[in-house]
């Protein structure tokens, strides 16, 4: 069943991709009650995350369904053992979702939309580059010309990058891991641009960032913000951040940096997040969740998105 399904829909997405202009995208969402896992297809090669199927499945049934699923997937996409990418999808907490658990170093460059990224298909939970949100990076690319831009919990910085090539006059990005500090100078760097004092990367704690420019009195035109549903990282100032329970003091923050008619791209991906708008009295709050799901997207509610202004 499972061979039959990613044969159907690569070659349904193959070509829709190619007018998509973009390398890699999601193959497969638990269509299949059988089959609870994910595929998406890196240029070539393929990333799955398995999911529990029930609580009191012995070690050796879920060696059995792994090895069936492989088997699978090596026959419906024609790829080797080598071309395929396993990871197991726990519920995470705090900075696991971003930690390192493998130290193949699998590097690919994929093209997405005109633009070029870094991926990571072996060494982390995520890849480097979350395809559900492909339209909003072009939404930003879109509105970006002549902006100064912010982008906050900027993971790798594939935001800066759509936004650098819509032609925006400054941008800002700003993460608390200077490996993804790093690996967003190398995206940069990809597709021509050069990180310098007009295209700052700064590690910090996004909520003492905006605190700081709050003092400074730092106005930007364009703010991203994709926060984390849960971190409790030690470097972090406040000990912990739950965007269910803080988004509305976030999004305040970032609302005081905004010039006027300035935009605040605000998303998440918990599972639970109902945003607090009377808590957002004040703000113009525009839902654009269903404008920014990817038609290779199965599941609706990958992430929620939010266009906001004062």
């Amino acid at each position: 069943m499972l061979a039959n399904r990613l044969r159907k829909r690569q070659r349904h997405l193959r070509k829709w991709a190619a007018r998509q202009n973009t390398t890699c995208y999601r193959l497969y969402e638990r269509d299949i009650p059988e089959y609870p896992l994910i595929v998406d297809w890196y240029d070539g090669e393929a990333v799955v995350w398995l999911y529990e199927r029930k609580r009191d499945e012995t070690p050796e049934e879920e060696d059995a369904f792994r090895d069936e699923a492989l088997a699978e997937i090596q026959a419906g996409l024609n790829l080797s053992v080598a071309q395929i990418f396993v990871k197991e999808r726990a519920r995470q907490r705090g900075s696991e979702q971003y930690g390192r658990f493998d130290q193949q170093s699998h590097l690919r460059t994929v093209s997405e939309q005109g633009l070029r990224f870094e991926v990571n298909l072996s060494d982390y939970l995520d890849t480097g580059l979350f395809l559900d949100h492909r339209i909003t990076r072009n939404m930003v690319r879109q509105r970006a010309r002549d902006k100064r831009m912010l982008n906050l919990f900027a993971y790798t910085g594939s935001f800066t990058c759509y936004a650098l090539d819509g032609g925006t006059a400054v941008t800002t990005t700003v993460d608390l891991s200077n490996t993804y500090c790093d690996w967003t100078a190398r995206n940069m760097t990809l597709n021509g641009f050069t990180p310098n004092q007009q295209n700052r990367i700064i590690q910090a704690d996004c909520l003492q960032y905006l605190d700081d420019a709050a003092q400074r009195r730092e106005r930007y035109d364009l703010i991203v913000c994709d926060p984390p549903t849960f971190s409790n990282s030690k470097r972090m100032a406040q000990g912990s951040f739950d965007v269910n329970r803080d988004h509305p003091d976030l999004i305040r923050a970032c609302a005081c940096l905004l010039s006027p008619g300035g935009e605040l791209f605000f998303s998440n991906n918990s599972r639970r997040f109902k945003l607090d708008e009377a808590a957002l009295s004040g703000l113009a709050v525009q839902d654009i969740t269903a404008q920014t799901i990817p038609a290779d997207f199965r599941n609706q509610r990958i992430h929620q998105c939010w266009l906001i202004q004062q």
